[in-house]
Order: structure tokens, then sequence, then C-alpha cells
């Protein structure tokens, strides 16, 4: 018998990839990989394990993907609800961000964040903020993966002054921490109406050169395409093609206003797309025509947006929204079956990232990134599908066990490192100066 760390048994192991779901089978792990997905029966045979966990009422599935967010954001969950999208940036979160975005901020909302994501099992996130290195800490103590934004907008902030000061503190740290093994970057211009032609020409010429993301707010409101329209002319995404930004490196968040040539072209360039279905109902942005996108061999993966704009980090709500929505805008009921939904939120989530070789699927050799999720309860009975349930049934208050690389961060839904404990009280902080400059109502 072959000793390793770790053998998970379950009731039902989903691995996205090959389809399916397996019924009474193990996942093997040894040295933070997947060593084998086999009958469980099996795996007592073949392994002799340093722990063995028995999830008789669980299905284990990828870790999910939160392909967009704001992590610090989590620290103005609730500050400025019910308003439009620009009245609330100008008005209510751009001034606070002013004021206190610093190091600490952005650490300690990173670390909230993390511990919210990780009982709602998110292994990774895909961030957008101002002082990248101090969320990169908060990642790496949380033991959770994570994809940095090298952020880049025209204005000044706490962090930078200009979009080249951005793009070189933001080079820094990925040279800094790229031999990391939880991270990895993109480049992250905010938006076209943030972010001038010159500076996204040098966004496309280093992601060219480095072979590295681009994660960009594209499409989100009509009002953004009319003003670019009126401004030069040109809508967002011709703009952003006639720079060298349309290609296979292209993560378009939101991606809501989009005519069918549009995804045509998007398709045609392998670009993939972040749809954040609750932020766009929240913010009124629209419902984005994702069936069409997926239907036309576009890659599409979820997230969650900000705590901020939806006010929850979580994927379980984002994939029983993103389904039921992509029904209502198609008019048909089978648009957007639940095993595409998972494979959105997990492979799709990976690939768009360029990291589906080493996660997104329980496929051996890849890193072991999991989730299990529990179908003990009253609310989950009776169970015909799974994968169906996973979709239209399962909250992240089912899920049970998270690992991150063969590490237990999660188990029996209460997390394991102690830094993540103290994440809710270090919010209490940030609340306190937060709180008196944003009117009647901020406390909580």
């Amino acid at each position: 018998m072959k000793q390793v760390d770790c053998v998970i048994e379950a009731r039902w192991v989903i691995p996205v990839e090959p389809n399916g779901v397996l019924e009474q089978h193990a996942v093997v792990v040894d040295g933070g990989r997947i060593e084998s997905v086999l009958p469980a029966e099996t795996a007592r045979q073949r392994y002799l394990a340093r722990q063995r966990v028995e999830l008789a009422q669980h299905a284990v599935i990828p870790g999910l993907v939160n392909l967009h967010t704001h992590a610090a954001m989590t620290l103005m969950r609730g500050l400025a609800d019910d308003i439009a999208l620009m009245t609330w940036l100008k008005e209510h979160i751009w001034p606070v961000e002013m004021r206190e975005a610093s190091p600490g901020f952005v650490y300690d909302g990173t670390l909230l964040a993390c511990a919210e994501m990780l009982r709602g099992g998110i292994t990774l996130f895909n961030d957008m903020y101002f002082f990248p290195e101090a969320a990169a800490r908060a990642a790496i103590d949380a033991g959770m993966r994570a994809a940095l934004g090298m952020i880049v907008v025209d204005f000044p902030s706490p962090y930078a002054s200009d979009p080249l000061d951005y793009l070189t503190k933001g080079l820094a740290v990925r040279d800094e921490l790229r031999a990391e093994p939880l991270l990895s970057f993109c480049f992250a211009p905010h938006a076209p109406y943030s972010v001038s032609d010159k500076a996204l020409v040098q966004v496309a010429t280093y992601a060219n050169e480095l072979d590295v993301p681009v994660h960009i707010h594209l499409h989100e409101t009509r009002d953004e395409v009319t003003q670019g329209e009126a401004h030069d002319g040109r809508r967002p995404l011709g703009r952003l093609q006639e720079l060298g930004l349309v290609g296979p490196n292209l993560l378009a968040v939101h991606a809501v206003h989009l005519t069918d040539p549009e995804i045509a072209v998007l398709a045609q360039h392998g670009c993939h797309v972040a749809h954040c279905a609750s932020s766009n109902l929240k913010l009124a942005s629209g419902m984005a025509p994702v069936a069409k996108m997926v239907a036309a061999g576009i890659n599409v993966g979820l997230g969650t947006d900000g705590a901020a704009s939806n006010n929850r980090l979580d994927m379980f709500a984002e994939m029983r929204q993103a389904a039921l929505l992509a029904k209502a805008v198609a008019g048909d009921p089978t648009a957007l079956p639940a095993p595409e939904v998972l494979r959105m939120a997990t492979l799709g989530g990976a690939k768009a990232l360029a990291l589906d070789a080493c996660i997104g699927s329980l496929t051996p050799g890849k890193m072991a990134d999991m989730v299990a999720v529990d179908f003990g309860r009253p609310e989950l009975s009776p169970c015909y599908d799974p994968l169906s349930h996973l979709i239209y049934v399962a909250g992240r208050q089912d899920v049970s066990h998270v690992w991150v690389a063969g590490e237990l961060l999660v188990e029996e839904g209460v997390l394991t490192r102690p830094v993540l404990r103290t994440a809710a009280a270090r919010a209490g902080h940030w609340q306190q100066r937060i709180a008196p400059a944003a009117g009647p109502g901020a406390r909580c």
C-alpha cells in the first residue's frame, strides 16, 4: 500500500472534469496535490493515509473561484446602498477610499474577505484594489489562493500618483512575490472611463510581453457605453480593440451591454468574461446575455464583485442567481443548466486566470483545492441530483470543509487558522473610523 497524506471519502465526488457525479468515491491527496480519484473501497485497498476523512452525507467539489472582487472593500459593506453606480462611486466610495486607503486598511479588509470567502467554499479570488502587496500578505496569512490585480487608474490615490506610478508599483510587487505558490497576478486597469488611451497601451504592451491577464470592468452600464460613444465615437470594447487589448488575455468584467457583433468579437479573440449577477442587479446595471456568450464559445466565470456593492462574497448565491437570470434573459428554461454553472464557478474561473492546468477540477496532478458540502441538513432533503442541488438548493452555510493545496482551512464550518478568527474584530476598528463621515445610519 502506498502511504499518502490524506484520503477523503464522500457520498459523492463531483470532479467537474470529467463531467458527472461519482458515487461513494474518494479523493487521495499527497504533497498538496490530488493523487487519485477512485472508488472509496479501492482507495482503502491501495492507500495508507496519514489522515482519513469520512464524509458520508457530503459532496466534494473543486474549490470555487471568485473571478472578480475588491476584497478590501468588505470594510465598506452596506456603507451606501440603493444608489446608482456613479453616484455611489463618486459621492460615497471614492471619498472614503481617498481618506482611508492604506496598507493596514487593505490587509484588514482582505483578511475579513478571506474569512468570509473560505467559509463559503471560495479557494481563489481575483482581486482589483490598491496596495496589492497588503492584499497578498492577507491571502498568504489566510492560506488562500489569490490573483492580485496590478491596478491602474488615471487619478491619484493614497497608493500611487499617476498611471506610470501604479504600473511601476504593481510590477514591483509582482517581481517580489511571484515565487509565492498561492499567488498569481493580473494587470487591472479599472475601466475604460477611468484609464486613458496612453495608459491602456502601456498595459497592453506589458501584458503581451509578460503573458499576464488583463482584468478590467467593461460595458457594465449603458451610461459607460453611451458616454464612450459621445466622447470619441467609440464603444468601449471597440476602443480596447484599437488599443491592442482584445485577445486571450482579456478578462472583461460584467460585460452586460454587448451587441451580438461584440459577443462575436470576444469569442473570436478568445476573451473571457466575469459575470457578476448580483452586483449587476443591485446597481441596476442590467442583465448580461450570458447564455449567448456561452453559446458563442466565450469562457465565462462567476464573480461576486466587492462586498460594498453585493453585499456578500457568496459564490453559492452567485451560482443560483446566474442560472436563474440566464433563463429569464434567454426566455429558455434549459439555458445555463446546473453542470455548466458549476463549471463556470470552478474551471471557467481558473481558465480565465490561466490557472486551469493546476486548479479548477478534481483531476489527478492538480492542486488539492476542494470543498465539501454537507447534504445531511433537512433543507437539502430529499436529493435526487446532487449536482442540481449544489446550484439550486445548497448555500454557503452548508460548506463543512475547505482545503487549499491540501491544507484543511475550514473544518466542520470552523476556520482553522487563528488569524482568520481575528478578522471581525479588526473590522470594528475601521467601522469606527468610517462611520462618523458616512452620516446617520452608518453604525451597526
